[in-house]
């Protein structure tokens, strides 16, 4: 049977224009539909899922500010001579890209203002995404299907540290051209092609004449429409995706529980990227950031002994001073291994390592399941360590990239400082990925505890013949669903067979082994442990698939 489609009621006489002109550009979009399903999406409500957020205010910010200094920036090395109203420079020759830097800072109205802000929104960019990064790591939410959302975000960090150091280099002050010399030294250290290289992005023998400019480009225009187009397709992901969310009661891994996004997540959201935007203004006000001026103009035969770079890039210069100062010949080439190695080859395997590594998990475990629940990190111990060393590493690089300021400082050797952040680049790892899976095997310990004797109170009780004992009680339903909940692969199983496995299958039985072996069994029943299973099943398949 066929139903005749129904006539639309002529249009009243007294219907509103704009309502009108909506329903025609729906009728030819589909906006409502859309509008209405992404008005539903419930977001999460704990406070790390908020990480994001701010990393995408901040870089508003940036966008915003940004687009104000475009307006009187002057990216030209030609020379010039200053004759401002900062007297100290009065009279001395520079670039005209630094004359508009100091012209920024003390001749346009707000401008000194609007440029501090920019560079603490740099500084909030980059950090919010590094620590989102380590958030969505030591919760596993880079697992199916989220990998190509972590390879997005390895990249928007990748793209940031660059914009930063490109917009740190414009100023052409004394601090950037020494960071800039320090650039060249890496560039020139590329086996063949580092000397093409240098000719063609400074336009000649350093300083050259062309960077400060190629540089401008690169940080108005094609990172930033990169990072645009990233941060869109990231937003669409996690949209169609949805979020992870953390194990609680009426939370599986086959559901999602949250805030629609109307009102609750639209309200929150706009609250905290009021807070940022004031915050990032009151910084920009109160506490003095990069102030140029007191650097003076760059010149090529002078270098400031206490330069340092900002944080996201200080872990390379803290490489290059750690590196001892190794060289070969190689065919009649000289190869520069004590830059070569600690500024491009080092950074090139650690964005290697962060996108290969939900891959090489996953290789692992041999898991091909959807994952929207969160680990606690706790009970991924020896992911949580690894990842702790990590953030050691980078530490000690960090804090090497100042030895001589910290041996002025503290009046201790240079020498000695160095041979101390040497060794503790080897060793402070190696303890801190020890120590951190001891913690989380102690803390899956206690978890235990808290079930099988409940949590403790702080009172003491006495018996009637003198015994001392602790106050416990049950723990609450949710906390016990919080700990129970969990989804711990095994180590992978040795092959039925008795044939010898293949290199390769033993390479992945032995890492699978040292990487999932070291748990702590909870006390479960049988019915609790189906019900976890039941709990943790991936989308669409029962929990004997799993």
């Amino acid at each position: 049977m066929v139903f005749p489609r129904r006539k639309p009621p002529a249009p009243s006489r007294t219907a509103e224009p704009a309502r009108t002109a909506f329903e025609a550009l729906d009728r030819r979009l589909p906006l409502a539909e859309g509008a209405r399903a992404l008005l539903r999406k419930a977001f999460p409500d704990h406070w790390s899922f908020l990480l994001g957020e701010l990393a995408l205010y901040g870089f508003l910010v940036l966008v915003l500010t940004g687009t104000y200094l475009t307006l009187f920036f002057d990216p030209v090395t030609a020379q010039t001579v200053y004759h401002g109203r900062h007297t100290p420079l009065s009279g001395l020759p520079m670039s005209q890209a630094y004359s508009s830097t100091l012209r920024i800072s003390f001749d346009v109205r707000g401008g000194l203002l609007i440029r501090q802000i920019h560079h603490w929104a740099a500084l909030v960019f980059v950090s919010a995404i590094g620590v989102h990064l380590l958030r969505v790591f030591f919760t596993g939410a880079f697992r199916r299907p989220r990998e190509v959302n972590w390879i997005i975000g390895v990249t928007l960090f990748m793209l940031a540290m660059l914009e930063g150091f490109a917009g740190y280099s414009l100023p052409d002050d004394s601090l950037s051209g020494t960071g800039l010399r320090t650039a060249h030294t890496i560039v020139m250290s590329v086996p063949l092609a580092g000397t093409y290289l240098s000719f063609f992005l400074w336009g000649g023998p350093f300083p050259g004449t062309d960077l400060v400019n190629r540089l401008y480009g690169l940080h108005i225009l094609l990172v930033p429409g990169i990072l645009v187009a990233l941060i869109t397709a990231h937003l669409i992901l996690v949209v169609h995706l949805k979020h992870t969310q953390w194990s609680e009661r009426s939370r599986t891994n086959r559901n999602v529980v949250g805030r629609p996004m109307y009102p609750h997540f639209t309200a929150k959201s706009a609250g905290l990227f009021f807070m940022t935007a004031g915050v990032l203004t009151l910084l920009g006000a109160l506490a003095q950031i990069n102030p140029v001026w007191e650097y003076g103009p760059y010149r090529a035969d002078q270098v400031a002994t206490d330069a340092q770079p900002d944080w996201y890039v200080g872990f390379l210069e803290g490489a290059l001073r750690l590196m001892p100062p190794w060289e070969s010949d190689l065919g009649g080439h000289t190869v520069l291994w004590n830059v070569l190695i600690p500024a491009v080859i080092l950074p090139g395997l650690l964005f290697l390592v962060l996108y290969l590594y939900p891959f090489c998990e996953a290789w692992l475990t041999r898991d091909g399941r959807e994952h929207h629940l969160c680990d606690r990190p706790r009970n991924r111990p020896t992911r949580t360590g690894l990842g702790v060393a990590g953030l050691v590493c980078y530490a000690v690089l960090l804090a090497a990239g100042g030895n001589d300021v910290t041996a002025f400082g503290f009046r201790v050797s240079v020498n000695a400082l160095t041979w101390f952040f040497r060794i503790a680049l080897v060793v402070a790892p190696v303890l801190a990925f020890w120590l951190t899976k001891r913690i989380c095997l102690a803390l899956q310990s206690e978890d235990r505890d808290a079930l099988t004797e409940g949590e403790e109170t702080g009172e003491v009780t006495q018996d009637v013949c003198g015994g001392l004992g602790e106050g416990r009680r049950r723990l609450s339903a949710d906390r016990r669903y919080r700990l129970l909940v969990r989804d711990l692969p095994a180590p992978l199983p040795p092959p039925a067979d008795t044939a010898r496995p293949a290199r390769r299958e033993r390479i992945r039985l032995m890492l699978s082994n040292w990487y999932h072996r070291d748990r702590v069994e909870l006390p479960v029943t049988a019915e609790q442990r189906a019900r976890i299973a039941e709990r943790a099943a991936a989308p669409g398949r029962r929990p004997d698939e799993d």
